[in-house]
């Protein structure tokens, strides 16, 4: 799925390491991580820092409509024109009892 979802949007990025770095972030966020971090997701795809993926996140050149608009264009094919996507909010029960935001929202 990962490379049909790329070959839509890949073109919206302006250089080749945002491409990359996107691709690795497309599977995170697709991935059993518990929690989608950037450190969680560079050590999920098998770097040492989350450097690249906050740098694509904060600064990178990328046109979000164009992105958006080729996700939602490959969903609308891959569930039919009918198909209603379901996304599943729920979290992940937080740990400890003194950090700040511990209880559920």
């Amino acid at each position: 799925m990962s490379d049909q979802v790329m070959g839509r949007i890949s073109g919206r990025f302006g250089r080749v390491e945002p491409r990359a770095t996107d691709r690795t972030y497309l599977r995170g966020l697709l991935s059993s991580v518990e929690r989608k971090n950037g450190w969680q997701l560079a050590e999920q795809a098998g770097r040492i820092r989350p450097g690249p993926i906050q740098r694509l996140l904060r600064c990178a050149c990328w046109y979000a409509d164009a992105v958006r608009d080729g996700l939602r264009a490959y969903g609308v094919e891959y569930l039919g024109a009918d198909g209603v996507p379901v996304l599943d909010e729920t979290g992940f029960l937080k740990k400890g009892r003194a950090s700040a935001g511990v209880q559920r929202q």
